[in-house]
Order: structure tokens, then sequence, then C-alpha cells
């Protein structure tokens, strides 16, 4: 007889990895934004990058023989997906970033698991919300904080609108990792492809309607942004966290928000030579600690 507990350890580690590959996926999408604007306006980048990534979800689909739903409920659902986790906190991103610096943007938008925690605890209670987790949610901020130390946060109150703009994608982005729950039983291509297209069915027309995009002139880096951003922080990365919202739950996915920070930090020092202070290691701990305790089962099952 095989032991019960076997089964599990390497599953988690499996799970941890991908939440890792996540937040790298994600992180990496403040900056291809900000390259992608300064020459494509908000709605025709954020229309381009769910189209190319609905387009790239459904090749791959086919070829491993998926089909979508033909339902008109699961569309409605995927519909309802879109505007809470591309259509509108894509399109206030993009449009923050016109004013706002990437990095600035990733702080803001770290937030994100206090707000999954919060509308999990007042409102929806479909997960466990114990003292760990609450744990979790103040040691990652607080990690976050350390990282990115005082001086980070400068240009916080300039941009006001700006800021708070991010701050709504934030809000969005934890009622979509709740709402995502949903489609559990769905292979995890499914919803992410489903909610792509919808949000290009959305978003082509308003492009067309407000930005002209045959009168724009984008440079290559501008286009090579949008490509990554799709490909990269939208493709692979939305089928990652549909399948990570059913393993960790609402919570424990919304934590990648709080991995971005270090792993900027991290880029920074082995590519670019920067130094960590004795701070932002501590901060690095909480965050990790902050992480663990939101995303680890709250019991093991067989």
């Amino acid at each position: 007889m095989q032991p019960a507990a076997a089964t599990p350890v390497p599953s988690l580690a499996r799970e941890f990895a991908l939440l890792f590959v996540l937040a790298t996926l994600w992180g990496a999408s403040y900056s291809f934004i900000k390259i992608g604007v300064a020459t494509i306006p908000p709605v025709t980048l954020i229309a381009a990058r769910t189209l190319i990534a609905g387009a790239i979800l459904l090749a791959v689909m086919r070829w491993q023989g998926l089909r979508l739903p033909t339902d008109a409920t699961t569309w409605r659902r995927f519909l309802f997906q879109a505007c809470l986790n591309s259509v509108v906190p894509f399109t206030l991103i993009a449009w923050a970033e016109l004013t706002v610096d990437a990095g600035l943007a990733t702080i803001l938008n770290s937030t994100s698991p206090i707000f999954a925690f919060l509308l999990t605890a007042l409102i929806t209670r479909h997960e466990v919300v114990n003292g760990r987790r609450v744990f979790g949610v103040v040691a990652g901020l607080l990690g976050t904080s350390l990282i990115v130390g005082v001086q980070a946060l400068d240009g916080l109150g300039r941009e006001l609108l700006a800021q708070i703009a991010v701050v709504a994608a934030t809000v969005c982005y934890a009622g979509a990792a709740i709402f995502g729950r949903s489609f559990k039983g769905l292979h995890p291509i499914l919803p992410a492809a489903g909610s792509m297209l919808c949000g290009a069915a959305i978003l082509i027309p308003a492009s067309l309607i407000v930005d002209h995009p045959w009168t724009l002139a984008p440079s290559g880096a501008s286009l090579l942004a949008l490509l990554g951003l799709s490909v990269f922080s939208t493709a692979l990365a939305f089928v990652i966290y549909f399948r990570l919202v059913h393993t960790l739950g609402a919570i424990g996915t919304t934590s990648v928000a709080y991995l971005r920070v270090p792993i900027g930090v991290g880029i920074g020092v082995l590519f670019l030579g920067e130094q960590l202070g004795a701070t932002a290691w501590i901060g690095l701990v909480c965050v990790v600690a902050g992480v663990i305790a939101m995303t680890w089962p709250a019991r093991a099952k067989s």
C-alpha cells in the first residue's frame, strides 16, 4: 500500500514553482506596457494584447484537441471574467502608465491579496480565513514596503487619478481571482481563451472608434513589447493563473502580486548590478513567509 502523504509534497512544490513563474510573467508586464504605450495608445495596445493572446490560445487548443464551450451561460461568465480580469484592469493600468512609472504601478498593484482577502472575509467566504492568512497579508505588505523603501513611493500622489486607476485595477484583479473559481472543472486554457476573446470583442471596436489605429506609427520597441506582453504575460500567464486559482485558491493566487516586487529587485541585482540593503533582505524574507502563509493548504488531504 502506498502512503497517502507521498503525493501532496511534489504537487505543492509544483504549484509554488508555477506561482513564481506567474509572478515573473506578470512582473514583466508593467515594463512591457510602459514601452508599449510610448507609441501605441492604451486602448489599442490592450485590444491587440487580448486579440493576439486569444488567437495563440485558440491555436494551442486546436493542437491539443480542445474546444470552447458553446452554451450561452458559460460565455456570459467568460464575458464577466474578461471585464474583471482584462478589459477594465488592463486598460486602466495602460492608461495610468502614460504618467506613472512601471515600478510604482507594480507596487500599487501588489495590494491585490489584501482586496482578495477582504472580499473573501466580508462577502464570499468561500475560503478559510484564519490567523495564518491574516499574517500572510500583513507580512507580504510589510515585506513589499521594506523592499521598495520609502523613496520608491516619492511619486505617490503626484498623478493621483492615474494611481487611483491602478488601485481600481487591483480591486478588479481580486474580484477576478474569486470569480475565476466558478470555472472549476474546465481545462485552464478554456476560460483563458474565452475571456481573452470576449475582451478582444469589446476592445477592438473601442480601439477603432477612439484611436483610429490605421493612422498610428508604432516603434519597433513598442511592437516587440506588445508581442512579449501578449505571448508571455497574457497567453501563457493566464493558463497558469486559472490553474492556480483552483489549486491554491483565490487568496493564494493573488499573493503572486507580492512576489512581483522581489523578482523585480532580483532582476536588478543580477543584470543591472544593483545592491540590496539590509532592510530589503528582511523584506524579502517577509514576502516569502507571507506567500507561504497564504498559499499553504489549511489541512492535508488524502
